[in-house]
């Protein structure tokens, strides 16, 4: 079975999150936040988070 691109997303953040912060609640922390972005940048590159319809001008006032 292979992986999905944000889960690769989120396994590289959380290592990366690991590997800089290495200790300590600070490594806890750096780990959960970098995965989160990592599975951010996951779901982006999937297309399953349209980054437009968040940050996008209001169409309806």
């Amino acid at each position: 079975m292979a992986m999905s691109t944000t889960r690769w997303c989120l396994t590289i953040g959380l290592v990366l999150g690991i590997v800089l912060a290495f200790g300590g609640w600070w490594a806890l922390l750096s780990a959960v936040v970098l995965g989160f972005i990592g599975m951010i940048v996951g779901r982006v590159a999937e297309g399953k988070l349209d980054m437009a319809a968040l940050f996008g001008k209001a169409t309806s006032r």
